[in-house]
């Protein structure tokens, strides 16, 4: 009976702290870095949104039109599969989702992460790498396609040190 008790405290604290995922789709690893030192500085659980098949280089080269990403990124009704593993999805109530810009906004494997988890009522905060666009656009985007979503406004984090990430963050909220 005592453990019984236990746990049930247990489970009602943990119900009462928000929860946070820190999840991100990074084709070369620059995301992927900014996504762990986000989940480190937010103790948010970190989650790899990955496509069923992997981009090759050869996928990526943006100048080659028939390249992989260059004709996903042309039909904006394209949804590449992804691994469907993140369990308790629902269980969040904050999701980050970082990603790499692609023409100039999130590549459409993310409409695929939001659309197979929902997501409706939660808060989202897109973080994103850049060569050289801003997350602007994205933040634009889909805010107007997914409304039931509580969207706060993304930044893009090129070369940001934990200490920048904590700083944002933190204005945040």
């Amino acid at each position: 009976m005592a453990a019984l008790t236990l746990t049930a405290c247990g489970q009602t604290k943990k119900s009462n702290e928000m929860k946070t995922l820190v999840s991100y789709f990074s084709a070369t690893g620059t995301t992927e870095a900014v996504a762990k030192d986000l989940a480190e500085v937010t103790g948010a659980t970190l989650y790899e949104i990955k496509p069923e098949v992997r981009y090759t280089a050869a996928d990526l080269d943006w100048r080659n039109k028939e390249s992989r990403s260059s004709v996903e990124m042309a039909d904006k009704d394209s949804r590449p599969a992804i691994v469907k593993d993140l369990e308790y999805a629902d269980s969040f109530d904050v999701i980050y989702i970082g990603f790499p810009v692609w023409w100039y906004t999130a590549p459409t494997i993310i409409n695929t992460f939001i659309e197979t988890y929902g997501f409706e009522g939660k808060t989202v905060i897109f973080f994103a790498t850049s060569g050289g666009s801003s997350i602007d656009k994205a933040n634009q985007n889909f805010k107007a396609q997914y409304p039931k979503i509580v969207w706060k406004a993304g930044k893009t984090l090129n070369g940001a040190t934990k200490d920048d990430i904590k700083a944002w963050v933190d204005g945040l909220e």
